[in-house]
């Protein structure tokens, strides 16, 4: 096999064509392979196996660096540097990253994982390469789902200045993780349809050319005035209307033509954006047909495209799923950032598409969006991962609770994710949501209890956030449902020497530690915080003023979480009982399942009867 060949970063430049050609399918089916039985990113993979293998064979990555776009789409940049093997533990806890990350390999330029953050990276690259007198290549790998994001357009602002080469590669595969929507998609159409433009270029330059004296001078002043002629065929001329020289739009599935257009891009005094025109899971039709499925996928049949493993018990997702769809019968507005799909929209969309607003992957616009809805008399729900609502903590912070509008965050994915690691595990929301003024916050124990919390937010007037974790839904304590009220923790097993203050995801774990404890003779106090803020200041006295140890369990840092506050509320009431805060160290968690990282991080239930016990006193 030629895959074999390809040991280290530009093994592929040792190629001929003719083994490149061999090469593109080997590593199709390879990685179809290899995902169908680790999971991870598919379809935006296989839709840049051509422009990576290109970009790879028209740089040198010993020097030049390429700087990937949330970087799911790595996975062939990581096979050609070297990497196939660690593809056998992909994403796996102490396995190789589904991202960039330049501890893995000095190729890995810039480690990515959150949207629309490629050319600001690269610009700052480009920028510090001109300061120290350096040569190399800056290239920017950008999608086009992540132009709807600010910050690209921030960057492309900036970049604009610049006098030397600066490459953008844009690819423009017509999705993020849904199908994009929005003004730049409408605009990128007309892009795709442009070859018009191509063709009547070529012609008139070639046919001027032919008149000596007179045809040079001509086509020096179509040059100078490119954009009139331009703009006849490509509306608004954005990017170079920006000052970015733009060239495209090129076939993704073509080696020689984006070799040949970005061979052009390096000779650009200046930064130039090289659209490539690619196609989300091209070579494997399950991944083509429903790539918004294939985007981060488990285990799979790789004759069918059918998940090996079944879900069978809801989601927290399907949960709230089916609440919005049943509240959306009243005047409910809902919001996502380019997940409808993954935060469990997608039904409401279908029944109410009238008050379903997909904004693109924009979450600072998505909460000044819903906090301008909520000013003018409307209900919204903005529905978003907690890694990626941490985008929008100033709108959060002064567009919605500085004016205490009723704006709903549904924050899913809150706590350990897994296996697509520190970017995206949901770890800091407790602290950074819990910190300001006039926001409720909340976590459900079971799925009866978000559901219940979901209309409680929904009534209210005022900003609510209620997070809730990744994966199947706790089905414990189906009778004990007492009704929310704000501020109130909820008391499901009493006893006398272990007092468990326990929010969200685990509150399970503490049920748990609970039996644990009663094998060994230790009489526990099980609570259900419910409310980061508010907390509840009456139960946190009685508990305090009547257990030895009082313990705080939360899926979040210790900074600035729940048990700091906890903490910094006994300490304000002299309330001197003993303490013990579990919760994840302050550190960046790595990529693994769940279950894994809680044991590695002392958040499983063996773990934290450990900790209470040594920290018992002896005569218990």
């Amino acid at each position: 096999m030629v895959l074999d060949r390809i040991k280290k970063v530009n093994d592929i430049k040792q190629l001929n064509e003719e083994e490149l050609a061999e090469l593109q399918e080997e590593i199709r089916d390879f990685l179809v392979e290899s995902i169908a039985k680790t999971g991870g990113h598919l379809a935006s993979n296989l839709g840049v196996i051509e422009l990576t293998m290109a970009l790879h064979l028209s740089f040198d990555l010993t020097r030049d660096r390429i700087i990937w776009d949330v970087g799911h789409q790595s996975y062939t940049h990581k096979i050609l540097t070297g990497r196939k093997l660690g593809f056998a533990t992909l994403r796996q806890y102490g396995g190789m990253s589904g991202f960039p990350k330049t501890q893995e390999d000095p190729a890995d330029a810039f480690n990515t994982g959150h949207s629309s953050t490629s050319i600001s990276a690269g610009l700052g690259m480009a920028q510090a390469r001109e300061l120290t007198g350096d040569n190399y290549y800056v290239v920017s790998v950008i999608g086009d789902g992540a132009l709807t994001g600010g910050m690209a357009y921030e960057a492309m602002n900036n970049a604009s200045r610049m006098k030397t080469n600066f490459i953008i590669v844009l690819n423009d595969n017509q999705m993020s993780i849904s199908e994009n929507v929005g003004g730049m998609n409408q605009y990128l159409n007309s892009f795709r349809t442009s070859d018009a433009y191509l063709d009547l270029k070529d012609g008139v330059t070639n046919s001027l050319n032919r008149i000596p004296v007179v045809g040079e001078r001509m086509v020096k002043r179509i040059r100078n005035a490119k954009s009139g002629i331009k703009q006849l065929f490509v509306p608004g001329m954005f990017f170079e209307n920006m000052g970015i020289t733009y060239l495209g739009p090129v076939d993704g599935t073509n080696i020689k033509e984006i070799r040949k257009v970005l061979a052009e891009a390096k000779r650009v005094r200046g930064p130039v954006l090289v659209h490539v025109r690619t196609v989300k899971g091209e070579g494997y039709l399950p991944a083509e047909r429903h790539p918004a499925r294939f985007h981060g996928t488990g285990p799979f049949d790789i004759d069918t495209g059918v998940p090996l493993y079944h879900q069978e018990k809801a989601h927290y997702t399907d949960v709230f799923s089916t609440v919005m769809r049943k509240m959306g019968e009243r005047e409910v507005v809902a919001i996502t950032a380019a997940m409808a799909d993954g935060t469990g929209l997608k039904r409401f969309k279908n029944l109410f598409p009238e008050r379903f607003f997909d904004v693109g992957i924009a979450e600072e616009h998505a909460v000044t969006f819903a906090a301008g809805m909520a000013k003018a008399g409307l209900k919204p729900v903005f529905a978003v991962y907690s890694s990626f609502l941490q985008r929008a903590y100033d709108q959060v912070l002064h567009d919605v609770c500085a004016q205490n509008l009723p704006v709903v965050f549904a924050v899913d994915r809150a706590g350990l994710v897994g296996k697509d690691g520190a970017t995206h595990q949901g770890i800091f929301d407790l602290s950074y949501l819990s910190s300001i003024p006039n926001l409720t916050v909340m976590a459900p124990k079971n799925k009866w209890e978000l559901s219940d919390m979901l209309k409680y937010a929904i009534a209210a007037e005022e900003p609510v956030a209620i997070r809730y974790p990744r994966g199947e839904a706790c089905d414990l304590w189906k009778d004990q449902r007492a009704p929310i009220q704000k501020g109130c923790a909820e008391v499901l097993a009493e006893g006398t020497e272990v007092a468990l203050f326990a929010i969200g995801s685990m509150v399970e774990t503490a049920w748990q530690v609970r039996k644990k404890l009663a094998e060994k003779g230790i009489l526990t106090t099980v609570v259900n915080a419910r409310f980061a803020m508010p907390l509840d200041k009456n139960c946190l006295r009685k508990l305090a003023e009547s257990h030895p140890l009082l313990v705080t369990m939360e899926e979040n840092v210790a900074s600035g979480g729940f048990g700091e506050h906890v903490a910094a509320f006994l300490e304000e009431e002299a309330l001197h009982t003993k303490t013990l805060r579990i919760a994840i160290p302050d550190c960046f968690v790595e990529h693994g399942s769940v279950g894994e990282l809680k044991k590695a991080l002392g958040l499983d239930a063996d773990s934290v009867t450990e900790k209470i016990l040594a920290e018992l006193p002896e005569e218990l």
